[in-house]
């Protein structure tokens, strides 16, 4: 049986970053608000665990992208497929990840791609030459983390 999972990604503004990569991806930003609500109305959840970002109340400290194509909970907002979280830590980034993620561009749309991506906010590291097998941009999103833009 196939396990479910979610990708998770330090960072040191979560809703911030994850307006960047549902930009950058075509991704939905969850709206946790009526869970949010609900919890708060019931007495289960502090103000304190909570903040306003873009109009809409969310959890201090963490924020989630979905792709807009996969199930999601109603109540909760939280997607059930295709999933980056991020969750905000006290250290900063310090060296190169372990993990990244490759974005894949349209036939013939690399450039046009890594433009839209510098827009929102990345920026370049070095471009790759692998010969035959083609070449790709190393860039970092807003806050420093690696990716690769094929």
């Amino acid at each position: 049986m196939a396990l479910s999972w979610k990708l998770v990604i330090d960072s040191t503004n979560a809703p911030v970053l994850a307006d960047f990569w549902a930009a950058a991806l075509g991704y939905e930003v969850e709206d946790p608000s009526p869970l949010i609500e609900r919890l708060l109305g019931a007495g289960q959840l502090g103000e304190a665990a909570v903040t306003e970002h873009r109009g809409r109340r969310v959890f201090r400290g963490y924020a989630a992208i979905r792709h807009p194509d996969d199930p999601f909970d109603e109540i909760s907002g939280i997607g059930r497929g295709r999933r980056l979280l991020f969750q905000d830590v006290p250290e900063g980034k310090t060296g190169k990840n372990r993990l990244h993620l490759d974005v894949h561009s349209e036939p013939g749309g690399r450039d046009e791609l890594v433009a839209r991506l510098v827009e929102l906010g990345a920026s370049r590291v070095r471009e790759v030459d692998q010969g035959p097998a083609g070449h790709w941009w190393v860039m970092r999103d807003p806050e420093g983390n690696e990716y690769c833009v094929a």
